[in-house]
């Protein structure tokens, strides 16, 4: 497979394993487990506390900086360090596996570079979508959820699409140019993809309401969810590249 940043999915030649996955994927998903595992060897709760503050995101940052260690400084790289960090096991496993899921197709498509791309800028869009909803009070965000609804958003765009047959601009042969990257109108035209995006937004949007119907809190950032997916959305055209397809 391919990891030149082309912007379509490149011919397969030969035969390979069917658990293989994309370099950029097996990496992202064995740092987020890496890490998870050395702070839960090595970090003990003034370590895991000093962790989150110094490398997870912190809005209130931008109102009290002279009451949070830091000041300022952690605001140029938390909003994308932590998509690095998660509250425990279950919360590491299950964004490891959802980056799997929508990480390997866009990967295969686009390559290593612009998949990082992806998930570090929609890491960053859900801390804003987050910052703009939780502010002016004190909380942290930590984990990969933004990163990956980026991912998720971005897959949208061609895994429901149908697969396009063009010409190669050397030789003139017939060739697969992989899915066809959908319009932002044609992703919520076609069902499959309307639905899955309509399920996934609206279960997000609810997240709010569920304290009052089960009477206790739920630590789900939801916000990071939405920023990130809508984000996602929007990125994919900036990476494809142009062929002559029938």
């Amino acid at each position: 497979m391919s990891d030149t940043g082309s912007g379509q999915e490149p011919r397969q030649t030969g035969r390979e394993p069917v658990f293989m996955l994309p370099a950029v994927v097996t990496a992202l998903g064995g740092i987020m487990l890496a890490i998870h595992l050395a702070t839960t060897l090595v970090l003990d709760n003034v370590g895991l506390y000093q962790l989150t503050l110094w490398f997870g995101f912190v809005p209130a940052r931008l109102l009290i900086p002279d009451q949070i260690p830091g000041g300022f400084l952690p605001l140029i790289w938390t909003p994308f360090s932590h998509a690095f960090l998660h509250a425990n096991w279950e919360h590491v496993i299950f964004n490891t596996l959802w980056l799997v899921i929508f990480a390997t197709p866009v990967a295969r498509r686009y390559g290593a570079i612009p998949t990082l791309v992806i998930f570090l800028l929609t890491s960053a869009a859900g801390a804003v979508a987050f910052a703009a909803t939780t502010l002016p009070s004190v909380q942290v965000l930590i984990g990969a959820s933004g990163g990956v609804a980026g991912l998720t958003g971005a897959a949208m765009r061609f895994i429901f699409q149908p697969v396009l047959v063009g010409t190669d601009p050397d030789t003139g042969q017939r060739v697969l140019l992989g899915r066809h990257l959908a319009s932002l109108r044609e992703v919520f035209t076609n069902p499959r993809s309307r639905n899955f995006s309509l399920i996934w937004i609206v279960l997000n949007a609810a997240v709010p309401l569920v304290p009052a119907l089960i009477g206790q809190d739920i630590q789900i950032a939801w916000q990071a969810h939405l920023g990130g997916f809508v984000v996602g959305l929007l990125l994919p055209p900036l990476f494809e590249r142009n062929w002559q397809h029938e």
